[in-house]
């Protein structure tokens, strides 16, 4: 997903999103510290992680500035980093939106940052092969759900919900997922959360094999996967927040052309009335465009 900044914003925009990029990328420093700790003893420091990480990431995770947040959760180095806290921080928000207790917000968040803890028992050879992993590769790397529960289980504080989310997280609520193949009534809900957060960074980000995907295909490919194989109520939810924060954001079209936000459709969020300079743009009814770019 590309988001970028523009020099037509207010000065007070600009430098918010500059110290909101200053907060995420101080706590993936702070992850990345941790979490080699992980690799190299094969424990989680619980207690570092919720004294230096947490409460981080949950000052990123403000529902007021959503937008920049995505921007910054950005960055072509330290995927594997800033993953780990982009699946937070997005859980974390949409934990928010939902109204999540305090106590509730505190596990969903924990159980986010340690979602892919089980990569840390993966090489960092397989994790950053720019080509197409062997069939015994994935394998392998699919496995990281059963170690991170694993690890997670092992863990004196940690919860089994937390370790349940280390193994849940890439099931699909119509059982295509892995590794058991399990179905929507028997993923617990921090796993629906945390997947949908997951795919969302994931296919908006700069990785070693592929390059972000377009704003629009991101959201569009979600609510079509509310279908199917994300949490319906979830996913409609983050879809509607993230293009509700949109609106007065000046944005590209894929027609070149540029314009700004005016209304969400509540039938069709990802498709919203913009105005360029001399014209009204409704995308839910011109289908030959859509949104390219964040300005």
């Amino acid at each position: 997903m590309v988001l970028s900044d523009s020099n037509e914003k207010p000065r007070e925009t600009a430098a918010e999103t500059d110290s909101l990029s200053a907060l995420v990328d101080e706590a993936v420093a702070r992850a990345r510290r941790l979490f080699e700790e992980v690799r190299a003893t094969k424990k989680i420091p619980l207690a570092e992680l919720r004294k230096e990480l947490i409460p981080i990431v949950h000052e990123a995770a403000d529902g007021n500035q959503a937008i920049r947040l995505f921007a910054s959760l950005q960055g072509k180095e330290d995927y594997t980093y800033r993953h780990l806290v982009a699946v937070g921080a997005i859980s974390n928000l949409i934990g928010k939106w939902m109204g999540l207790g305090r106590q509730e917000l505190l596990q969903l968040t924990t159980a986010a940052l340690l979602h892919d803890v089980g990569k840390m028992a993966i090489p960092p050879s397989i994790l950053n092969k720019p080509d197409k992993l062997t069939e015994e590769e994935y394998a392998l790397m699919k496995n990281h759900t059963v170690l991170g529960y694993e690890l997670i289980k092992e863990t004196v504080g940690a919860s089994h919900r937390q370790a349940l989310v280390a193994l849940q997280h890439h099931e699909r609520m119509d059982g295509s997922g892995y590794p058991f193949g399990i179905t929507g009534p028997n993923i617990d809900l921090f796993s629906r959360i945390v997947a949908v957060a997951d795919l969302f960074h994931a296919m908006a980000s700069e990785r070693v094999y592929r390059h972000p995907s377009p704003f629009y295909e991101v959201l569009s490919q979600m609510g079509k996967d509310a279908f199917g194989t994300l949490d319906p109520v979830v996913t409609r939810l983050f879809v509607e927040k993230t293009m509700s924060g949109l609106i007065g954001y000046p944005v590209r079209l894929t027609d070149g052309s540029e314009g700004i936000v005016l209304l969400i459709h509540t039938y069709d969020p990802t498709r919203p009335l913009v105005r360029t300079e001399d014209r009204f743009v409704d995308l839910s009814k011109d289908g030959s465009v859509q949104i390219a770019q964040i300005l």
